[in-house]
């Protein structure tokens, strides 16, 4: 098994969290539950020419190698054949929108194909990281390629993000429990209404869900860190009001139980085995 994270230098650092590649052929299950984290991704199979889609209950279908996967606020399952070689792109919260040219909330809880948002350039940036003869290679190309695509951008859509999300992004990322969306709104001086509307277009989910789904991680790093803490205390720990309203919100969002979740956790803290 092979791991690798990079994390850009600027100004790609300000819109992309990390660029990381995975190898990891003959996994001994089958498939995987990944747990919403609230960013957009971009992921592409180097492996093959398509990843697979698997529907709970349905026979695997075969998508695109390269997708786009919006800001997710639900589990999804994955195929673990594709990680045999698999390269992929994570976006700060608001950062994807100037790649996209388009809202982030029109991705948001989908899948869509590289090649539709990009054009030809995404088949040729899948092709040169085919050809590239190792990992370290790949991401520096990878970072190469997204540095040329994003710096005329960069001067002719003016700034990426409002100062407004900015701000609100800031209040909440320390702990997403202390400051309400009201809160946030008056602060910046909008309506609720309106913060929420610009919030989803630039980040993808509304404020309140990207806060719902930003404490359910808390609660998963802190599990998959193999925590010792009564699941009161960790309820409490991570903003829930108590391990009653803890447990709803955890299988909302990744279909399973706290307890599931810590027998089938993988090197991966937002990734369970499906049995």
């Amino acid at each position: 098994m092979l791991y690798l994270e990079r994390i850009p230098a600027a100004p790609l650092a300000a819109f992309i969290r990390a660029l990381w590649y995975a190898q990891v052929p003959h996994i001994a299950h089958h498939r995987e539950r990944v747990l919403p984290s609230g960013c957009v991704q971009v992921i592409l199979n180097l492996a093959r020419d398509f990843l697979l889609d698997c529907p709970e209950g349905h026979a695997d279908l075969h998508r695109p190698p390269a997708l786009v996967v919006g800001a997710r606020s639900v589990y999804e399952i994955v195929d673990t054949s594709d990680m045999a070689d698999l390269i992929g792109i994570v976006f700060e919260p608001g950062g994807f929108a100037l790649f996209a040219g388009d809202a982030a909330d029109l991705f948001s809880n989908r899948t869509v194909d590289l090649e539709a948002v990009w054009g030809t350039p995404a088949r040729t940036l899948r092709d040169r990281l085919r050809e590239l003869p190792t990992p370290r290679a790949k991401l520096r190309f990878l970072e190469a390629f997204l540095a040329g695509r994003i710096a005329p951008r960069l001067t002719r859509h003016g700034p990426w993000r409002s100062a407004e999300v900015a701000f609100a992004l800031g209040a909440f990322q320390p702990n997403p429990t202390t400051a309400t969306v009201r809160d946030v709104a008056r602060q910046i001086g909008w309506s609720e209404r309106r913060f929420s509307q610009v919030f989803r277009e630039e980040v993808g989910l509304t404020p309140k869900t990207w806060c719902r789904v930003q404490r359910f991680q808390r609660a998963v790093h802190q599990l998959h860190a193999g925590a010792d803490l009564r699941w009161a205390e960790l309820a409490l720990d991570c903003g829930y009001y108590d391990q009653s309203h803890f447990a709803n919100e955890f299988r909302a969002f990744s279909g399973i139980d706290a307890t599931t979740y810590s027998a089938q956790r993988t090197l991966w803290a937002n990734h369970i085995v499906v049995e």
